[in-house]
């Protein structure tokens, strides 16, 4: 699975930073090798399939490829966005709005300097899961323990 992507095959159309999506992780570090089950993804733009989550299915523009980035729909944000948008904001600290608003007003390598500095460890300078709040690289044993681990709770 490809993983040496440019900063702009790193953002999925609906915003995500594909770098911090733990399936991202996982697949860059091999750690299944450890005895997870986790799925691996390069991301959405590398697996060709423009958007691997419901957006891609609900989206005929984004599905066929006739928009790059949900900001250049007539709609944005959509339904669909704008649900997934709240859970990410609820549950893992970042909106795909705010981040399609910034890549719209600033463009691609400015969001990913600002993302990369806003989500690097200060132990290791490596980028943190946003779906459970650490480092893979430093506190993989923490997944290893607790494989339901989420930003600072013990589920």
């Amino acid at each position: 699975m490809k993983l040496n992507l440019s900063e702009e095959e790193k953002v999925a159309p609906c915003g995500m930073n594909c770098s911090l999506c733990i399936a991202y992780i996982f697949n860059k570090h091999d750690f299944n090798k450890m005895g997870f089950h986790k799925k691996y993804c390069p991301g959405c733009i590398a697996r060709g399939k423009n958007c691997t989550f419901a957006l891609g299915n609900k989206c005929n523009l984004i599905a066929t490829g006739k928009i790059r980035f949900c900001y250049e729909c007539d709609k944005f944000p959509c339904e669909s966005l704008t649900r997934l948008d709240k859970r990410y904001k609820n549950k893992y600290h970042l909106s795909m709005i705010d981040n399609l608003n910034y890549i719209k007003e600033n463009g691609i390598e400015q969001f990913m300097k600002k993302e990369n500095q806003k989500w690097q460890c200060k132990t290791c300078n490596e980028l943190i899961c946003c779906h459970n709040g650490l480092c893979l690289n430093c506190h993989i044993d923490i997944l290893k323990t607790n494989k339901k681990y989420s930003w600072n709770k013990n589920n």
